[in-house]
């Protein structure tokens, strides 16, 4: 726990001097803000494509080892069964919460933001598409494996995964386990990895940090700060009730869990990548007691189907703003739309801004001025920190309950 500690408290300072290099560029220098914000960044994408480096074959080698140890069918089924009723039921109070606070505190309604330049959401505007049934299956079924290892599709990675464990599940020990011996070598080799990768988080959390307060200044956050407000007492909302749950069904080993995930969460608030922290939130799930069979199959599936954060910002932000261009929507349109964020987020988990993609499509879909999304553009970052945060909380909670239900929680003193 002490080297986590040390790269907790390396993370905190980074985050503090990051503000303070920003603030003092943007103050002092703002001709050069936005070069510096350009160079700066780099630090965060280093650091981001080191971990997406071992993304796709870490999700990989760890759900085909996790499905073809269980060798049981009926254990798959039912530990897959437990998983997407938890995802299911998770995302619908997610969306739920975002709706009905929307709805009472009326941001689109309490303030006028300045004239924001349109022009920064044409892309997104043009690059966006309806909800396309055709899209959605080709988003989850790959085409070749290779392609999704490529462009790190997680959801395609995921279907081959469960298709090749399965296959080796029911292949006979003969031949399987020459094939899941060398998996398993290699998501450990991996997992190694993952230590070395996390002594860089510090450095891209100062960058991206300093490049977005270097751009924007401190004054965003008053302009923005009734949204903002807001949308921070959804979210905390949202963790109460998430927590509330985690405790009725870990008690109080959840606060262990907490001190366990505190890293990640961190890191997933800073640099606004869940996907950033899912290799360490593997090793910290094994190391908290979860069956590191359940964490390799469950924490895959969790990424593409079990995204509360992004899911409760996606009403939130729709609605906000149908409120903000007076859109006025019946009770039975914002039902409509709660179920259709709740389809079409679960075809583009990891795609880049995901949220925003699918809030342009959902407001076009619902006559909702799409350009809108200009106005939250601005401050999608900090947002977006904490959803990712709130997602990997959703993904903690949801693999400890299953090995708990599992009866495969263990309390191992944090040895792998």
């Amino acid at each position: 726990m002490k080297g986590q500690n040390k790269l907790f408290f390396a993370i905190i300072i980074a985050l503090i001097l990051g503000v303070l290099l920003g603030g003092i560029v943007h103050l002092q220098y703002p001709d050069s803000a936005l070069a510096f914000s350009k160079n700066i960044k780099l630090l965060g994408t280093v650091f981001i494509r080191l971990v997406q480096m071992i993304i796709a074959p870490l999700v990989f080698t760890t759900l085909v080892v996790g499905i073809a140890k269980m060798s049981d069918i009926k254990m798959i089924g039912r530990v897959g069964t437990k998983a997407m009723l938890w995802f299911i039921s998770a995302s619908l109070v997610s969306l739920f919460i975002g709706l009905v606070l929307v709805n009472w505190l009326e941001p689109g309604h309490a303030i006028k933001f300045p004239n924001q330049e349109l022009a920064a959401a044409d892309e997104l505007v043009k690059t966006s598409k309806g909800f396309s049934l055709e899209d959605f299956v080709k988003h989850i079924i790959p085409k070749s494996l290779f392609e999704a290892f490529a462009t790190n599709e997680v959801l395609q990675i995921v279907v081959f995964s469960i298709m090749f464990g399965v296959a080796l599940a029911n292949m006979g020990d003969d031949y399987s386990q020459p094939v899941i011996k060398l998996f398993d070598v290699i998501a450990h080799a991996i997992l190694k990895m993952v230590g070395y990768i996390m002594w860089f988080a510090p450095l891209g959390v100062f960058g991206a940090i300093a490049a977005v307060v270097a751009t924007n200044g401190f004054e965003i956050f008053k302009v923005y700060a009734v949204y903002l407000r807001d949308f921070f007492f959804a979210i905390a909302v949202l963790w109460v009730v998430l927590l509330l749950v985690g405790y009725l069904i870990l008690g109080k080993r959840l606060f262990e869990l907490l001190r366990r995930i505190k890293s990640p969460l961190l890191i997933a608030f800073s640099t606004t990548s869940s996907e950033a922290v899912f290799p360490k939130l593997v090793e910290e799930l094994e190391r908290f007691g979860c069956n590191n069979r359940v964490v390799s199959f469950i924490l895959p599936l969790g990424y593409s189907f079990n995204l509360d954060g992004s899911m409760m910002y996606m009403t939130f932000a729709s609605i906000f703003i149908a409120q903000f261009y007076g859109v006025d929507m019946t009770l039975g349109q914002q039902i409509t739309m709660l179920l259709v964020l709740m389809l079409t987020s679960k075809g583009i988990a990891g795609v880049p801004r995901a949220s925003l993609v699918i809030i342009v499509a959902t407001c076009t879909m619902f006559d909702i001025p799409a350009a809108g999304i200009a106005l939250i553009l601005p401050i999608d970052h900090f947002c977006d920190m904490a959803r990712s945060m709130t997602n990997v909380l959703g993904n903690a909670l949801a693999t400890s309950a299953v090995s708990k239900w599992e009866g495969q929680l263990d309390n191992h003193g944090g040895d792998l």
